[in-house]
């Protein structure tokens, strides 16, 4: 019987494993992706953004080609060719979005614990950012679907806290989305994302203005 036990939390230890573990070469390109994003995204002048994105996304392409099982990167790609669309903007952005889906589709079907949920997180931005149908394939409720999973994996999380904050304050939920920004707020640092932290936690504090402003 005791046997049997071990044998069973073996099991159960084996299949609440990562799918795909990073090696330290993948690991470093990801540290990589992870920094310069954020100096794009939070350094750079809004009118380089879109062409540094760009070469961004190329990067991540490349670095996902040679690593096609790792999630991580995966993920990674498509935050970045989101974020391009949002700095190229308009009709032209929309194919970017579209690709970005589909990566982050694939990716929770690889391993949807990756980067503690993170593929939620960023599909569930596009559903409620991109506009809905015929022009695109925005939808408010997927969106919530989307976000419930994302903060079951990741509840004091900071982006995906933000994110439903800024969701919940398009849907005038004030009261719902002044808590989510306070607990973004409250979130831990995450080890080497201090440029990220420090720019996501601004723009936190930005909409929780916003929202204390509505409340009054």
């Amino acid at each position: 019987m005791k046997s049997l036990r071990l044998l069973s939390g073996l099991l159960l230890a084996l299949l609440t494993l990562p799918v795909f573990a990073l090696s330290a070469e993948q690991q470093a390109q990801l540290q990589q992706i992870q920094t310069r994003w954020a100096e794009i995204n939070y350094q750079l002048p809004a009118a380089q953004r879109e062409q540094a994105f760009a070469r961004l996304a190329s990067d991540t392409e490349r670095a996902l080609q040679a690593s096609p099982a790792a999630t991580e990167l995966r993920i990674w790609h498509a935050i970045v060719l989101s974020t391009w669309a949002g700095a190229k903007g308009g009709l032209g952005a929309l194919s970017l979005v579209k690709q970005a889906k589909g990566e982050l589709e694939q990716a929770l079907q690889e391993d949807d614990q990756a980067l503690q949920g993170s593929a939620y997180t960023s599909l569930a931005s596009l559903y409620y950012q991109v506009p809905g149908w015929p022009i695109g394939f925005g939808d408010e409720q997927r969106a919530a679907e989307l976000f419930q999973h994302a903060l079951r994996i990741n509840p004091q999380g900071l982006d995906p806290n933000y994110f439903y904050g800024d969701f919940l304050l398009r849907q005038k939920r004030y009261a719902a989305a002044h808590a989510a920004l306070s607990k973004a707020l409250a979130a831990a640092d995450r080890p080497g994302r201090q440029l990220a932290d420090a720019g996501r936690r601004a723009e936190a504090r930005a909409l929780l203005a916003q929202v204390q402003e509505k409340m009054k």
